[in-house]
């Protein structure tokens, strides 16, 4: 029989209609057994959501200070969702625990991890489910990089038949500690969850009917994308693209289990399959874009022959600790882009390292930058994608600071002043949508 892992975003768990609704999700398909449920999810615009407010709660007791207002609402919270699922879900005495706890730990990661624990013990109790605690299965090594025995502990944990609840979002460091992914990190264990036990399918169910080809914000008529692969969809969420988190692919990628993005409101919509190959009917499958990037342009005559100054260059930004993302060249050029969350200030100190320790003839700093990917396995086998990118850019006014295309020919990245990201944005996807 197929196997199916569903993970349910906070968005999808907001209220108990949302839970309700999310439950019957599962119980229509016999195969849908492993659920990864988020912490719940905004209710309106002006709701609170319950990690801020764990995380709330975490920084006020490290200070010493009554976090009685972040509990309040949080208990509150839980008990509405209990009282209105019928289940006897007892979360005065859960809330008790974590209150011990809460000032204990420097980092924030056991508070920020309760929302999904208290939503998987809740949903667990409803589907009448067995509850597994990632802590007890998912690991990390000291570095904070995925343990592989994770899957071979939590695999053995959901061997069993009936339903099992996994909450997402966090796991355990040798010591036992927890420890969380980043923002969004659900979506990776429910890969993880899909890979442990053996999953035929992954969905991903949220609150959109899959993915589009660019941001609906900024192209309102984007269309969906109904097939995409692990490669271009890696692209486009490190990108921007933020239905699926970019590194939920790598758990599900070598054994080829594909992803359905699928949306809970709306879920007979076909969404969006993510899979290892795919036949590209047309070159470009999507276009993201993303603000916040400073470029480090160096120039020095005879760059090209001085061996070890790509090296050199590099080693100045690892030693600021500051991590790069595109390396544009030229025979005596060479410019580094960096995300402006990542430089932190630095910018200054690593242009003074690069002067005393290269001897550039010219060092400059462009800051205001956007970077987009257009993104496509069908590039490489159609003449002018590059021309008509740049042609559009051209009749919309937008000036290129940048042009990369790397040697898979699957992206082409380009670099513009922030103002215009929404503007290239739209113009790429007008020259390629309708491209064939």
């Amino acid at each position: 029989m197929q196997r199916i892992t569903c993970k349910f975003g906070g968005s999808s768990l907001a209220d108990a209609a949302c839970i309700r609704a999310a439950m019957d999700i599962v119980k229509k398909n016999p195969a849908r057994r492993f659920i990864v449920p988020s912490a719940p999810g905004k209710r309106s615009a002006n709701d609170k959501k319950i990690t801020d407010l764990l995380y709330a709660w975490h920084n006020m007791a490290r200070q010493g200070l009554d976090a009685a207002e972040p509990r309040k609402i949080i208990e509150e919270r839980f008990n509405g969702l209990a009282h209105d699922l019928g289940v006897s879900f007892d979360v005065r005495s859960r809330l008790a625990e974590i209150n011990e706890r809460a000032a204990q730990d420097e980092t924030p990661d056991y508070m920020a991890s309760r929302g999904e624990y208290l939503n998987g013990r809740l949903i667990a109790e409803a589907l009448d489910a067995v509850f597994i605690d990632p802590a007890s299965c998912i690991r990390f090594k000291a570095s904070g990089a995925l343990d592989p025995e994770t899957y071979t502990l939590l695999g053995a944990a959901l061997a069993g038949d009936g339903l099992y609840v996994v909450p997402g979002f966090y796991g355990a460091m040798p010591d036992g500690s927890v420890r969380t992914f980043s923002r969004g990190g659900s979506d990776i264990t429910g890969a993880i969850v899909a890979r442990a036990s053996k999953s035929d399918l992954y969905e991903n169910w949220t609150d959109v009917s899959g993915f589009r080809m660019t941001d609906p914000r900024l192209v309102p008529e984007a269309k969906r994308i109904e097939e995409v692969t692990y490669r271009e969809l890696r692209e486009l969420s490190y990108m921007g693209a933020t239905v699926l988190h970019d590194e939920a692919i790598f758990p599900v990628r070598e054994p080829g289990i594909p992803i359905h993005i699928l949306n809970t409101k709306a879920p007979e919509s076909p969404g969006t399959r993510i899979v290892a190959q795919r036949q590209a009917a047309t070159p470009v499958c999507g276009i993201a874009g993303r603000a916040g990037f400073t470029m480090f342009n160096i120039e020095k005559t005879l760059m090209n022959k001085e061996h070890g100054f790509g090296r050199k260059v590099l080693s100045v930004f690892e030693e600021h600790g500051v991590s790069w993302e595109h390396m544009p060249t030229g025979i005596d050029t060479i410019s580094i882009i960096v995300r402006d969350d990542e430089l932190r200030g630095k910018g200054d100190a690593i242009v003074e390292a690069i002067r005393r320790q290269l001897d550039a003839d010219e060092i400059s700093v462009t800051n205001g930058l956007a970077i987009i990917a257009t993104v496509g396995q069908g590039m490489n086998h159609h003449i002018g994608v590059a021309a008509r990118l740049t042609g559009a850019m051209a009749e919309a006014d937008i000036n290129l600071r940048v042009i990369d295309q790397g040697s898979s020919e699957m992206n082409i990245i380009i670099g513009v002043e922030e103002n215009d990201l929404a503007s290239a944005v739209r113009a790429i996807y007008e020259a390629f949508d309708d491209w064939e």
